[in-house]
């Protein structure tokens, strides 16, 4: 019973820390350990830019995309979980970010706009993506020639060279599989930083990056 009671307790304590890990207390932090600001450089975004963050939770890029843009840009917001929305949007408002547009995606299309954006962040999320080839599809028809998709993820150590059914399986996915996935959509990746740093300064959890543009 002892044994029960502490496999119990982990196992609401994880889903404590996975619904934790993007509130706004821990945002200050994750913007050190997660090189925010070497992030949004590489993207290349600018003033007035229309943009989107697919995987937004309570908005913690989307409230730096939306200050980088200003208020003549334009940030979609995009999640499946309407509370998170919610969320989202209380939080723009206590720091008056009136250039959010918030969008219910579904789980095989982010519902954005066709042929308008210069950017789209995908952030710790393509891996819970299971119709990825689809969402690659739709992000592509919703940037403008040229405009570019930013992509992180993190690659566990416990499933390093494993199939990519097993990664996903871990909430983890390894570049190769991305890289070889974002060609396949008409995808030219223009950059890669192959060790970002450690999620959450886990060090079995290395961060990696891929910047992709649309081509004509």
């Amino acid at each position: 019973m002892k044994n029960f009671h502490i496999t119990l307790w982990s196992f609401f304590f994880g889903i404590l820390l996975c619904q934790a890990q993007y509130t706004e207390e821990d945002w200050p932090e994750r913007d050190q350990w997660m090189k925010t600001e070497s992030l949004l450089e590489l993207s290349g975004i600018q003033k007035d830019d229309k943009v989107a963050d697919i995987g937004c939770h309570e908005g913690y890029l989307s409230m730096h995309l939306a200050r980088l843009v200003q208020e003549n840009g334009r940030v979609y917001a995009v999640d499946v979980r309407s509370d998170r929305l919610e969320n989202l949007r209380e939080n723009a408002a206590d720091r008056n970010l009136r250039n959010i547009i918030t969008i219910l995606g579904d789980y095989d299309d982010p519902r954005l706009p066709k042929d308008e954006l210069d950017a789209v962040f995908i952030i710790d999320t393509y891996h819970e993506m299971d119709s990825y080839e689809t969402i690659l599809r739709h992000v592509k028809n919703a940037l403008k020639n040229g405009g570019k998709l930013l992509l992180l993820e993190k690659l566990k150590d416990r499933v390093r060279g494993k199939t990519r059914q097993e990664q996903v399986n871990a909430h983890s996915l390894a570049p190769e599989y991305v890289r070889r996935e974002l060609e396949q959509a008409g995808f030219t990746i223009i950059s890669e930083i192959v060790d970002h740093g450690d999620w959450e300064r886990d060090s079995s959890k290395q961060m990696w990056v891929l910047l992709a543009v649309k081509g004509s």
